[in-house]
């Protein structure tokens, strides 16, 4: 990590909510290029600890830093500027039912550039093919579309502004075992081409396994382990184990591709995200 620098730094972050400790000390960073996971059971604080990063909410202590900028402070001029740089695929989707997908994915160019329809129109079938969609799915409605299909909508709809940062909450959730394994591979060829970060949310035993580079177990309000899947495989950590143990944790962990198998020897909501 000293190698490369950081795009997300989160240190000493305590948050409280309901009168609940969700986060007592969490300290954590991601490298550019990284594709990270953050993981934990039900109540870690995972989805929580998103919605800081990306401004959604904010921590009662400590600092969390992306690409240089404080989310609960910056000022709105700052966050004008910020926000384009970070591209958020959420859980539900966020999709506007009105507006075919062409027309979505187009909204931030529309919101946060001054480039002439045609060349948004352009940009986003690029994005729609990136996204791994055919060509005739950019005319159709939301509704019309399978809930991989939606995902992969959605996602071409955060790649919009050629993001830093690529933020993915349970990405693979809903989805069936093959279109869960072609989001897989997509993730894979997206920060190869693009270079970017990717930050997930996920609970995905196949995702942790075969994507991330590294994972963050959340347990009891903290870090309790942070690394390749095939490292934390050794933990004893209460908050581990379980990834571990049962037939699925067997079989992701016998199913890991060679590049994660062994270490080289460690709810969001749309709504605020929409275009106002």
């Amino acid at each position: 990590m000293d190698a490369v620098a950081s795009v997300v730094e989160i240190s000493h972050v305590a948050t409280r909510l309901g009168g609940k400790v969700v986060h007592a000390d969490v300290s954590l960073a991601v490298a550019q290029g990284e594709i990270f996971a953050i993981a934990g059971g039900s109540g870690s604080g995972k989805s929580t600890l998103m919605r800081e990063i990306i401004g959604l909410a904010r921590a009662d202590a400590g600092s969390i830093k992306v690409l240089g900028v404080d989310p609960a402070t910056m000022s709105a001029d700052t966050a004008r500027s910020w926000r384009p740089r970070l591209g958020v695929l959420f859980q539900q989707g966020g999709l506007f039912g009105a507006l075919n997908v062409l027309e979505n994915v187009g909204l931030p160019l529309r919101e946060h550039t001054n480039l002439d329809d045609h060349t948004i129109d352009a940009i986003a079938a690029a994005k729609i093919a990136q996204a791994g969609l055919e060509a005739d799915v950019a005319t159709r409605l939301p509704a019309a579309l399978s809930g991989g299909m939606v995902k992969r909508a959605c996602l071409a709809r955060a790649l919009a502004l050629d993001p830093e940062i690529l933020f993915l909450d349970e990405p693979t959730a809903g989805l069936d075992p093959a279109s869960a394994d072609g989001f897989d591979i997509l993730i894979l060829n997206l920060r190869d081409l693009f270079g970017m970060a990717v930050v997930m949310v996920t609970h995905d035993l196949d995702l942790l396994w075969h994507v991330a580079d590294r994972v963050a177990v959340l347990g009891d309000g903290r870090v309790a382990g942070i690394g390749p899947m095939a490292e934390l495989r050794h933990s004893q950590h209460p908050a581990i184990r379980p990834f571990f143990e049962g037939l699925r944790g067997g079989v992701a962990a016998r199913t890991a591709s060679p590049a994660h198998a062994e270490p080289a020897l460690v709810p969001i909501t749309e709504d605020a995200w929409k275009p106002r």
